[in-house]
């Protein structure tokens, strides 16, 4: 059996359902939809046969609906900034443009919640909700680009994750258009807790776009941090960053932001501070860890704040951490992380892209084996040609050590065994995790790179049951297919 393919009948079949100004089939505009932003052989492009991005959820229903009889693969995009191969339409079919369902529905005050259409940008629903006081603090550095949908289905970092965790911390309430073209809502509406039924909105959270499309989300918002402390901090080992994290937490203190990196990723903000000084910054030369933290307040003034960044650094200190000296290093540092404001020409990142493409693992690694984990990193990086980047440990668990790791490197996209090597990497560096007994993914996910091998390597038992649920939301096996499940399971022929 093969999927089905779009024909001029079903072109016109959509048009007279949906209206033909949300129906695209020329070539410049598939063009834009045939790839995202992960590591992959620059001929490699994958062009979806046409693009729809509907407004309103009755549309988003019929056209999957259509797709469905005739089982026509839809893949569901956002922002397209995944790094997995998550929203590339690599059967072809119908690209999900998701954008056009911005609108925010409500802001509600008293009850500190927004309900937007999922394809609003992250950006956007924080403009329109920081208007009333209040903000989501789920802030990932592709906040500008990314989608609130696709923040749920890729369950994406965030640059506060471990006071305020991920989307699923957030998330109470979601409709999603499921592969039958139904329009479910799953959720406990406004409510954060609840023990009624199963949490089939939790169950979105990490799912790709494979059991359906997001269209409408309820979020909680929190208030608008007035005041912000950042500092950055080198330390001779990444256990003694950790260690710092960790008792920094239990002292009491509401830690805002606090990110780990390798002395390799410190180079790319000592480069930035001397392109724009003309001097090395003064970072000692055993600085092997370096940590960024932040600290936060709703109220105008600084008194908790300073006496919280005051306290943690006297922590830090006891864990032979050296406060950075430069302003400019930490202001570099958080630029990367928050406010995404680069100076042009003077930042190694991201400049660098257009030399290579930045790819990465993003493993889950438990808090007492990352010193083992990152000499992996360097080693399997190195067997397979790939020039790293760096590693980047972030916490997105609230108020726990909860390592999501980025071990980064540069893939030459016009280097196909360059390319080919990363596939490599990914496989064995996962292989790894495992191993240490982490996870092969957590903020990019299974996509596409991972998808052959889940089963085997990370679920084995448990697979058989995540199958069954995708057959009760997607029986035909047509949403964003090839992603967690080869597309043989549904009797697909490649």
């Amino acid at each position: 059996m093969k999927f089905g393919k779009i024909t001029p009948e079903i072109i016109k079949e959509l048009k007279e359902a949906v209206g033909d100004d949300i129906i695209f089939d020329e070539m410049i505009h598939r063009m834009a939809y045939s790839r995202d932003w992960s590591p992959r052989d620059d001929k490699n492009i994958h062009l979806p046969d046409v693009v729809v991005r509907p407004r309103t959820t009755e549309q988003c229903a019929k056209i999957v609906e259509i797709a469905n009889k005739h089982r026509i693969p839809v893949t569901p995009m956002g922002g397209l900034t995944g790094m997995g191969g998550g929203a590339v339409p690599i059967y072809g079919g119908i690209a999900f443009e998701t954008k056009g369902m911005d609108q925010v529905l409500e802001i509600d005050v008293d009850n500190m919640t927004a309900t937007v259409q999922a394809g609003i940008t992250l950006w956007e629903l924080n403009q329109a909700a920081k208007k009333y006081g209040l903000y989501l603090p789920q802030e990932p550095e592709s906040k500008k680009a990314v989608t609130v949908g696709s923040s749920i289905t890729c369950n994406n970092d965030s640059a506060f994750g471990i006071r305020h965790g991920r989307m699923i911390d957030h998330l109470t309430n979601a409709v999603i258009i499921t592969g039958e073209g139904k329009i479910v809502r799953a959720g406990r509406r406004k409510a954060l807790c609840s023990n009624s039924g199963y949490q089939l909105n939790w169950l979105l959270v990490g799912s790709e776009g494979t059991l359906g499309i997001i269209v409408e989300a309820t979020v909680k918002l929190i208030p608008v941090m007035k005041t912000r402390m950042v500092d950055m901090v080198v330390f001779p080992s990444l256990d003694d960053s950790m260690n710092a994290i960790r008792d920094i937490m239990h002292s009491g203190l509401a830690l805002e932001s606090a990110h780990i990196n390798c002395e390799k990723r410190l180079g790319f903000y000592t480069h930035s501070y001397r392109e724009k000084h003309g001097k090395e910054p003064d970072i000692p030369d055993w600085a092997e860890a370096l940590l960024g933290i932040s600290f936060s307040s709703m109220e105008d003034h600084d008194k908790v704040v300073k006496f919280s960044r005051d306290y943690a650094l006297e922590i830090c200190e006891r864990h032979k951490g050296l406060p950075v000296k430069e302003v400019e290093l930490t202001d570099g540092w958080w630029a990367s992380k928050y406010t995404v404001d680069f100076t042009p020409f003077r930042q190694k990142w991201p400049d660098s892209q257009r030399e290579k493409k930045f790819g990465a693992v993003d493993c889950g690694i438990p808090i007492g084996k990352i010193e083992e984990a990152y000499k992996a990193f360097l080693e399997i990086a190195g067997k397979y040609n790939q020039q790293i980047l760096g590693m980047c440990v972030y916490h997105e668990r609230p108020n726990r050590l909860s390592p999501s790791v980025s071990f980064a490197v540069f893939v030459d996209d016009k280097d196909p065994e360059n390319v080919q090597g990363f596939y490599s990497y990914v496989r064995e560096m996962s292989e790894v995790a495992i191993k240490l007994e982490g996870t092969s993914a957590t903020y990019i996910g299974d996509s596409e790179f991972k998808t052959p091998w889940i089963g085997e390597l990370e679920h084995q038992e448990a697979y058989e049951y995540m199958f069954n649920i995708k057959k009760v939301f997607d029986p035909n096996g047509i949403m964003n297919p090839g992603k967690k499940f080869p597309i043989k399971m549904f009797g697909y022929e490649e």
